[in-house]
């Protein structure tokens, strides 16, 4: 450790000051920094695929924005003790500042900008606190629980504790930022699943949290409330997209749309998840099957695109697809029901198309003729804020109020297989077909926005 959070200095202390009152001075295009995008508990790097596309439609070059994958994402239930297949905060320290080394190295950058998706940025946090800020000159923190998502005396080795010592020695100082580096953290105002001032969503209802609304902000930073976002919107919606971009160039983005490419290639890799727990370690021995489908039925148009089976680096791609082309992805994988992943179109080529096997079938499944799932990986179903409909209707294992769902059910009969099942959330609308249970099959329609 070279410096630690209180001694840090740096030659950014005047741009922070600009940042308080707004833009920091534009960056040149061609001395933009490199941005590294750091997931949260649980995710992976494929959450920041349409973030990617914007900063790449905004004119930044590709070669300098990079999304890794944290090998275990999920944290443990106390920091100090370690647990198969979830990590700490110092395994998250470690990982994040391999990569900033490499990325710095790779590209001949002395400094980046970090920016992280709830628990990611109790990594930059920490990376900032233990080594000071000379490598890093931007810190975005979205829905990052920096005063924890509760409050309490009882479980204090947990890192989402405020009273705990990972969260006690990060706030200690007068200020929560590193000096030398420029912080901006975004928040949503009441609809934050993390950030609830009562303990209902941590199964304790009528308990205090001791968290509110701005439970994310940190003193010494810009903070900026987004209105009703959810957790993961507050990363990943075009208007936190807006926020990052003009506070990293110094100027607003040129558009908030992604803009198409002619031709587009995809790749990514299989990851892990043994008994429903995430894990971004690579899956051997996966196959893949990429179809083109109607639109409007989900019934395949010709033959396969690809079908290509994993080796050791859980890799299945490239491919090369239309940019409106819709698309389902059959994965394979050892141990697991079959996944049908239905698609919207890809308007722009990605590496970061992660497929992770769905969640195993539980009782309600087996006895079903067929289930068909429909998620949400960059934010929440809002009812009554959104239009969220599975087969015509609002789905009943959604919870109104705060956004709290990613993921929706729904289960049909024997005599239902093989029929269309249309997902709608807002203007988005995937089509997906009913694949039997008895075939060890599961559909499942992924939104991308």
């Amino acid at each position: 450790m070279t410096m630690t959070r209180r001694q840090a200095v740096g030659g950014m202390a005047a741009a922070m000051a600009a940042a308080g009152t707004g833009l920091i001075r534009a960056v040149r295009a061609a001395d933009r920094p490199p941005v590294v995008f750091v997931h949260g508990n649980g995710d992976h790097a494929a959450l920041w695929q349409t973030t990617l596309w914007r900063f790449e439609s905004n004119g930044w070059p590709r070669d300098r924005l990079v999304a890794f994958n944290f090998t275990d994402p999920l944290s443990r239930n106390d920091d100090a003790v370690p647990m198969a297949g979830r990590s700490g905060t110092e395994d998250q320290l470690r990982e994040l500042a391999a990569i900033v080394a490499t990325v710095r190295t790779r590209t001949g950058a002395p400094r980046i900008a970090l920016v992280g998706s709830s628990r990611g940025g109790y990594a930059i946090r920490n990376l900032l606190a233990s080594q000071g800020s000379e490598a890093v000159s931007h810190a975005v923190l979205c829905g990052t629980p920096n005063h924890g998502v509760f409050d309490w005396d009882g479980n204090l080795g947990s890192e989402f504790n405020g009273r705990g010592p990972f969260l006690k020695w990060l706030n200690g100082g007068d200020d929560e930022v590193v000096a030398g580096t420029a912080f901006l953290t975004l928040r949503s105002e009441g609809n934050d699943k993390y950030a609830q001032p009562d303990g209902r969503l941590l199964g304790r209802p009528g308990t205090p949290t001791g968290v509110t609304a701005e439970g994310p902000a940190l003193k010494g930073a810009t903070n900026i409330a987004l209105g009703p976002l959810d957790h993961r919107e507050v990363a990943f919606h075009p208007r936190a997209f807006r926020e990052i971009y003009r506070f990293v160039a110094g100027e607003e983005p040129a558009s908030l749309a992604v803009a198409s490419e002619p031709q587009v290639t995809l790749d990514g890799l299989v990851t892990g998840n043994a008994g429903g727990v995430p894990t971004n370690r690579p899956v051997a021995g996966a196959t893949v099957t990429l179809h083109r489908v109607d639109a409007a039925t989900g019934a395949r148009l010709g033959e396969a695109l690809m079908q290509r089976t994993t080796g050791a680096d859980g890799r299945w791609g490239p491919v090369t697809v239309g940019p409106a082309d819709h698309l389902e992805f059959v994965l394979a994988a050892p141990d697991h029901p079959t996944a049908h992943i239905y698609r919207s179109p890809f308007p722009r080529s990605s590496d970061v198309v992660h497929l992770r096997p769905v969640r195993p079938f539980v009782e309600a499944d087996i006895a079903a003729g067929a289930v068909v799932l429909m998620t949400r990986p960059r934010g929440y179903f809002g009812l009554p804020r959104d239009v969220v409909l599975i087969d015509g209707k609002e789905p009943a294992d959604v919870a109104r109020g705060v956004p709290t769902d990613a993921t929706a059910t729904l289960r049909l009969g024997a005599d239902q297989v093989g029929r269309p099942v249309a997902g709608l959330f807002n203007e988005e609308r995937i089509v997906a077909r009913a694949w039997p249970v008895a075939e060890r099959r599961i559909a499942m329609i992924e939104l991308t926005w």
